[in-house]
């Protein structure tokens, strides 16, 4: 039995177990916040129809990235993707605009901020800081007014300092990192990491309250963890877990 026939097999066999389906639930067994950040994007409407299919709510980071069509994800083309989303009822929070890395504090009130793919690197204040921050969540509003946005950060590959936590804080934004089970591996190399074996772990290891971090789409990954995500949220339904977007306070 090849891969893709395993997979409908699965997920046909966990259609009929009590929790197969977040609608279906009458009880929590526990609660999983699955947060999506921007990236690649080339997986992200196979993405969005497995959350409309298993009703899953996620809270999503946006940045503004290069995507597989050559914009980015937060050019107008976009737009309809993100109302979709607002639509469904998924919450919002800025990944910062640029989705550069936190790179050490020069001095009380600064941090230093570094492009990681080219040249290019800024010191950022307190003011700086706000509006890197506050930019994307200003340009999502544009294109989808309806949209919920929380009071929570992520720095890119979760990265921070404490300076960048500190002023982010005054800015009235607390960061939000994942949980130690929480990284499902979607960024991980798919020949030393197959899919496979991401879904097994994934299913069998979170935990209640996990924040897991996953994105719209890895370029350098050859088979996508987009091809078992359904499996993955399926599994943890069946073991009872509900789906839930973050408190505005964010969790620990």
């Amino acid at each position: 039995m090849d891969a893709p026939v395993r997979r409908r097999a699965l997920l046909g066999g966990l259609a009929g177990l009590p929790f197969a389906a977040a609608a279906q639930q009458t009880a929590c067994g526990g609660t999983v916040y699955l947060t999506i950040d921007t990236g690649w994007s080339r997986e992200a409407e196979e993405i969005a129809a497995i959350l409309r299919r298993r009703n899953v709510r996620a809270t999503l980071f946006v940045a503004d990235e290069p995507t597989f069509r050559g914009d980015r994800t937060l050019d107008d083309s976009w737009a309809s993707f993100w109302r979709a989303r607002a639509a469904e009822g998924h919450a919002f929070a800025s990944h910062t605009w640029r989705h550069w890395y936190f790179r050490g504090d020069p001095a009380p009130g600064q941090v230093r901020y570094a492009n990681r793919t080219g040249p290019g690197s800024e010191v950022l204040d307190l003011r700086a800081l706000c509006a890197e921050l506050e930019r994307p969540i200003a340009r999502l509003r544009q294109m989808a007014p309806e949209a919920r946005i929380l009071p929570l950060w992520r720095a890119p590959g979760g990265r921070t300092t404490p300076n960048a936590i500190a002023l982010a804080a005054a800015c009235g934004l607390r960061h939000q990192g994942w949980t130690a089970r929480g990284f499902w591996g979607d960024e991980l190399d798919s020949a030393a990491h197959p899919n496979a074996a991401l879904a097994r772990r994934a299913i069998a290891d979170t935990r209640d309250g996990e924040v897991v971090v996953m994105h719209w789409g890895i370029r350098s990954r050859q088979d996508p963890f987009a091809h078992v995500l359904e499996e993955v949220i399926a599994g943890l339904q069946a073991r009872g877990f509900c789906f839930a977007t973050l408190p505005p306070q964010g969790k620990a």
